[in-house]
């Protein structure tokens, strides 16, 4: 990572960058679990759409906002306000 901060247009192109790759990869998963199943029983994968793209990078975004703290019992993130 870079020691630079981003602007937020070069944020938000990271984040849909990432969203992309996210989205991907869940179709990819979906195709692939299609087939292992017996042939007659698969069903087409849908590909996946800009507004599918759009909301996994408001997910992201949301995530970047939001000054989370670490629980030192077990480890998660909780937002902190």
């Amino acid at each position: 990572m870079s020691d630079s901060n981003k602007s937020g247009y070069e944020l938000r192109t990271d984040l849909l960058g990432m969203a992309i790759g996210i989205v991907e990869s869940k179709g990819a998963r979906e195709f692939d679990n299609e087939h292992l199943k017996p042939e007659g029983q698969r069903s087409a994968v849908q590909p996946y759409t800009t507004e599918d793209v759009i909301a996994e990078a408001k997910k992201l975004y949301a995530f970047v906002q939001t000054k989370y703290a670490i629980d030192e019992d077990d480890g998660s993130l909780y937002p902190t306000y």
